[in-house]
C-alpha cells in the first residue's frame, strides 16, 4: 500500500531475516541498507506491525530510522496515526519491502558469494 499510493512498481520483498543476516555477514546487509536511504520502504515487525516510510538512516546493528511513515493497518494501530517519524530497533525487524525498481538481485547475490567464499578461507 505504501508504494501504491507513491504509484511506485509492484515491490520486492527482501525477506531478509536480519538475525541470520547479522550473523553471515553483517556488513553487506549494512552496506546495501545504507545505499537505500531516501528510498521509500516498508518495515513489518516481529509484532506484526507493518510501517512504510522513508529510510532515513541505518546503522551497523540494522537499527532502522523512517521519516514521514504510515501504518499499513490504521484501523487496528489507531495511535500510530499521530507518529510522523520513527526509530526501529533491529532486533525487532523481521521484514524489509523495497520498490522492485531499487533492488538490484544480480549484485546482491555476487556481493553475498563473495562474502561467503571470504569467510570459508
Amino acid at each position: 500500500e505504501c508504494f501504491k499510493k507513491k504509484k511506485k512498481q509492484p515491490t520486492a520483498t527482501l525477506t531478509v531475516q536480519l538475525t541470520l543476516a547479522c550473523v553471515s555477514a553483517p556488513q553487506l546487509f549494512y552496506s546495501f541498507f545504507k545505499s537505500l536511504v531516501g528510498k521509500d520502504v516498508v518495515v513489518e515487525l516481529k509484532n506484526d506491525l507493518s510501517i512504510c516510510g522513508t529510510l532515513h538512516s541505518v546503522d551497523q546493528y540494522l537499527n532502522i530510522k523512517l521519516t514521514d511513515i504510515s501504518v499499513t493497518d490504521p484501523e487496528k494501530y489507531p495511535h500510530m496515526l499521530s507518529v510522523k517519524n520513527c526509530f526501529i530497533r533491529g532486533s525487532v525487524v523481521r521484514y524489509v519491502q523495497l520498490p522492485a525498481d531499487e533492488v538490484d538481485t544480480q549484485l546482491l547475490q555476487d556481493a553475498a558469494r563473495k562474502e561467503a567464499m571470504q569467510q570459508k578461507q
